[in-house]
């Protein structure tokens, strides 16, 4: 199960952290992602991170903006959001895939096999 919390409403330039928290699953048997969704447009990738934090890979908009991370002993992965704009305004959701693929495979949703229910990020102008 995953649980994806930290979310809310913040003016354009702001910070957020996002935090997804992993229970009853092997934390350290997946890599984990970040996606979201905005009204009426499908679902995107963020970021995403090995098993170790060894391999990281970024969406072309979240590059030098955002900084995804984990923490294997709480079982937590972690978004850091700066420079915020109203373009990110969305439903944002972590997700864990199992091992086994390059990094960059993990920028569609079809290697991940949990999802959390997703937190609501609010840019305003």
């Amino acid at each position: 199960q995953l649980q994806a919390y930290g979310g809310g409403t913040v003016q354009a330039g702001g910070s957020l952290r996002l935090s997804c928290a992993a229970s009853g699953l092997r934390f350290t048997s997946y890599v984990m992602g970040w996606f979201r969704q905005a009204p009426g447009k499908e679902r995107e990738f963020v970021a995403t991170i090995n098993w170790n934090g060894g391999s990281i890979y970024y969406a072309e908009s979240s590059k030098g903006r955002f900084t995804i991370s984990r923490d294997n002993v709480k079982n937590t992965a972690y978004l850091q959001m700066t420079s915020l704009k109203p373009e990110d305004t969305a439903a944002y959701y972590c997700a864990a895939g199992g091992q086994g693929y390059h990094i960059t495979k993990y920028s569609v949703v079809d290697p991940y096999d949990y999802w959390g229910q997703g937190t609501l990020v609010t840019v305003s102008s």
